[in-house]
């Protein structure tokens, strides 16, 4: 038994934990959970706990159903919160393992950790920061019907005396006390909508740490009498909610993106990853934005990504250059404003990461720079600069992605032949149904 696996042990006993709740992903980035007693975890670090990886979205065919989840004691955290009132319970990220021990091609988290893997080859390990939007919302309507903002908020509003009032403050001590680090907390523009920033991690913690906000989030937002969603676009007139996501690649102690001598301080290596990632963005848009939904959000006007355009501090463009901050080489990095907060966090990582390391590798050029406000543009005047189209729709942006080698060797032949199947099939039960704005349109013909 490893130090980390005992040092969870002896947390357990000290810390009086009834319940250990041993958490994975889904392809679409659901949570998973198993409960187990203390006393089962020991053999779970050995031996991992079986279970049904056919009754698991994507996971494995009824023929091939056995699956081990392994525990990751390097995860291990102390929920926030007491169970019924009396004891706390702890959280562990599992690995899917098969029953002959060979990693699962279907976990989220082996996707993600094989890129990681392939930028370790190269030198490089990927860090990242996200800013993480969301609605607090009065109510979840199961019927349909459009929900209530739980405030009437602005952009940056001091206090908002409406319900919930001390949520965000609430939210951050729950992430802190489970290890998660806040950089930054406000009220975003729309009525209701927050945003969490979280301190830098490396790609495969923070994306642990996305899914445990989510969870934190939520169950922060029923205690004070509210509701949490991370629907892209909940309300047609207001702006949606976006995961930007702020990359960096460092070789040792050194940040491979940063070069003094560059008047935007951006290196090769930095202007080849974002040249990946603006070369590849229509491929990998079905995985950063994998809802119908998600394009609602992605709209001109919306202010979120239309066109594959980079610029510096121009937040209309995909892929921005965050102000700079002097003397301090390892602030600079890249900001991704196209995923947005319902994505799967591990295969989004892994296929910006992806993108971004075959512009690496195969010496992409950066387009010019877009100074322009992209979103103010027509589509024929976006055309006519060179700027490429982002998919409008779900469909559109499987049927990039289906000729995609670049996504299929980044999510592996399993993931990517369910992930193209689940999510036409979503398209398909969507066409089939008659919106409120249709019979508003269109009932008197």
């Amino acid at each position: 038994m490893d130090r980390q696996q005992e040092f969870v042990l002896r947390t357990l006993e000290e810390r009086d934990i009834r319940f250990v709740r041993l958490w994975f992903t889904d392809i679409l980035g659901y949570l998973k959970s198993v409960a187990i007693a203390p006393a089962e975890l020991e053999g779970a670090f050995s031996e991992g706990i079986g279970f049904d990886g056919s009754a698991i979205e994507g996971f494995s065919r009824v023929f091939e159903a056995d699956m081990v989840a392994k525990p990751d004691p390097s995860t291990f955290q102390v929920l926030p919160w007491k169970s019924e009132g009396k004891h706390y319970s702890a959280r562990m990220f599992c690995d899917i393992a098969m029953p002959d021990g060979s990693p699962s091609w279907a976990d989220p988290r082996n996707v993600l950790r094989r890129q990681l893997n392939k930028a370790a080859d190269l030198g490089f390990t990927c860090y990242i920061h996200p800013e993480v939007e969301f609605f607090l919302l009065k109510n979840l309507p199961e019927d349909g019907s459009e929900p209530i903002p739980a405030d009437n908020g602005g952009y940056f509003d001091q206090a908002v005396h409406d319900t919930a009032p001390n949520f965000r403050r609430h939210a951050i001590d729950a992430l802190e006390a489970t290890g998660i680090s806040v950089e930054f907390s406000h009220h975003e523009g729309a009525p209701g909508q927050q945003e969490i920033d979280l301190r830098y991690a490396d790609a495969l913690s923070m994306a642990d740490n996305i899914m445990t906000m989510r969870y934190l989030v939520k169950e922060t937002a029923i205690n004070d009498g509210v509701r949490a969603t991370f629907m892209p676009k909940p309300f047609s007139e207001y702006a949606g909610s976006g995961l930007h996501t702020h990359m960096s690649l460092f070789e040792g102690e050194s940040n491979a993106f940063h070069n003094a001598d560059d008047p935007q301080q951006l290196s090769d290596t930095g202007k080849r990853f974002v040249a990946g990632i603006l070369h590849h963005a229509g491929e990998i848009s079905a995985v950063t934005n994998q809802w119908v939904n998600s394009y609602r959000r992605l709209i001109h006007g919306g202010e979120a990504p239309t066109a594959a355009t980079w610029g510096r501090a121009n937040r209309s463009a995909m892929v921005r250059l965050p102000l700079y901050t002097p003397n301090k080489a390892s602030s600079r990095r890249v900001e991704i404003r196209t995923p947005d907060s319902a994505c799967n966090p591990y295969l989004t990582f892994a296929v910006l990461i992806a993108a971004g390391l075959k512009g690496i590798a195969n010496d992409y050029e950066l387009p010019d720079e877009a100074e322009d406000n992209v979103w103010e543009l027509t589509g024929a005047e976006r055309r006519a600069m060179g700027y490429k189209e982002l998919p409008s729709s779900l469909a559109e942006a499987l049927r990039e992605m289906e000729n995609s080698e670049l996504v299929a060797e980044a999510l592996g032949e399993h993931v990517f032949d369910y992930f193209l199947r689940n999510k036409w099939s979503e398209w398909s039960e969507y066409r089939g149904q008659t919106t409120p704005f249709e019979l508003k349109s269109y009932l008197t013909l």
